[in-house]
């Protein structure tokens, strides 16, 4: 599998003027303060987003070297940020005690402080790009938030119902996590005076890689080994239903339905329900059709790269597509 690193090379300034970027916008004057930030920005992940900038905008500029300017780290702070915030107030949301590895700002500095935190990351980050006067982007990317916003409440609504359809699903994932990187893909276009065709034609490839990014994420939660610094098993022990489960309640009376949700319901306080539920999804193919879905979007990501010429950004983004189909954390 090709890995992240290999993917990063072709924008590795780029990336690096970004980290630069970040480093200088987001410092803080008190010490909690900036020991908060440290850690947020410590527990960022992979940085799929801002990569997205950057590849997007170095595929799209029209003149060879223009992606090394400020607007794209601007467009990829953004971004980054918003994600940033939004994983904060998640896992004060879930409860979480641990992200990527390490502490949550949930677990360090209890939920009301890291709603505080969470809070204080988007609205430097509104400020920063306000203070920018960059307006085309700043628009473009910050209505990206009410879509995550909606998501949550939408996730939340249909879990303390457990009547979640496969609508409902892609709708969820779409505004929780497709939106977000099909801004980060549009935005890094945008930042290089790309033609709105193609901005627009980035934001769909980037949705088509943020939709099979996140059904990816809910196959991982059903292997034994789980995802760094997430236990396996998560979204049952919360009484989630994603697309691996989904997928053979579809296919089951109602009697039969019933009887797993009955399951489900228990799974916060009954490990055997859990362990149950994850064989009835990997022994009834549960797993191989959430795979096949994951696959159709990575496909429709690929078919749209077709519009470019052959560069090394545009490897690198369909190398992207295969790392999101292949990961295994």
């Amino acid at each position: 599998m090709t890995s992240l690193d290999t993917i990063r090379k072709p924008v590795e300034a780029e990336l690096k003027a970004f980290e630069e970027f970040v480093g200088r916008q987001f410092t803080a004057e008190g010490e909690l303060l900036s020991e908060m930030l440290r850690q947020a920005l410590l527990a960022r992940g992979k940085g799929i987003r801002p990569l997205l900038v950057m590849l997007s905008a170095a595929m799209n500029e029209p003149v060879r070297g223009s992606s090394l300017g400020r607007r794209p780290c601007l467009a990829a702070m953004m971004v980054e940020m918003i994600h940033v915030a939004s994983l904060i107030h998640d896992d004060v949301i879930d409860e979480s005690d641990t992200r990527r590895g390490r502490p949550s700002a949930n677990a360090l500095w209890q939920s009301h402080k890291a709603v505080i935190l969470g809070d204080y990351i988007l609205a430097r980050n509104m400020n920063i790009g306000l203070q920018s006067g960059q307006f085309d982007l700043v628009t473009h990317i910050c209505g990206s938030m009410s879509a995550l916003c909606e998501g949550e409440i939408l996730q939340s609504d249909h879990a303390a119902r457990f009547d979640l359809t496969r609508k409902d699903y892609l709708d969820i994932i779409f505004k929780k996590t497709a939106s977000l990187i099909g801004v980060s893909a549009s935005a890094g276009a945008l930042a290089v005076g790309a033609p709105r065709d193609k901005v627009a034609l980035m934001r769909r490839f980037g949705e088509s890689v943020g939709m099979a990014f996140q059904i990816q994420d809910d196959i991982l939660d059903y292997t034994a080994e789980g995802q760094a610094g997430k236990p396996a098993f998560n979204d049952l022990r919360e009484g989630k239903i994603t697309l691996p489960l989904l997928c053979v309640l579809e296919r089951m009376d109602e009697e039969r339905r019933a009887q797993i949700i009955g399951r489900l319901r228990r799974c916060g306080q009954d490990a055997d329900a859990m362990e149950y539920l994850q064989r009835i999804v990997v022994n009834e193919d549960g797993i191989a059709s959430a795979v096949s879905v994951m696959r159709s979007y990575l496909s429709q990501a690929v078919d749209l790269l077709a519009a470019y010429e052959v560069s090394p950004y545009r490897k690198a983004m369909v190398e992207l597509c295969a790392y999101v189909g292949e990961r295994d954390h």
